[in-house]
């Protein structure tokens, strides 16, 4: 499950914590584990698909040039 910011550092990094909350996420998966998959290949068979569009989102809220003002969506 997502571990979001609970004893994590700032790294400056836009959306770092959707991007190690979905590492952690496909690491841990039965897809990863048990069947031997790399986690590209369990990514693109929607493993841990609502972590994958809250990370694109955020990504996408970087490029948005009105965030500028509103701030980055997500955590």
């Amino acid at each position: 499950m997502p571990k979001y910011y609970e004893g994590k550092e700032e790294s400056g990094r836009p959306c770092s914590g959707f991007r190690e909350d979905l590492q952690s996420c496909l690491l841990e998966s039965d897809c990863v584990l048990k069947e031997g998959k790399s986690p590209k290949q369990c990514l693109k068979e929607g493993h841990c698909r609502s972590l994958q569009i809250s990370f694109f989102e955020c990504k996408r809220s970087t490029l948005d040039s009105r965030s500028r003002f509103r701030g980055r969506k997500g955590y």
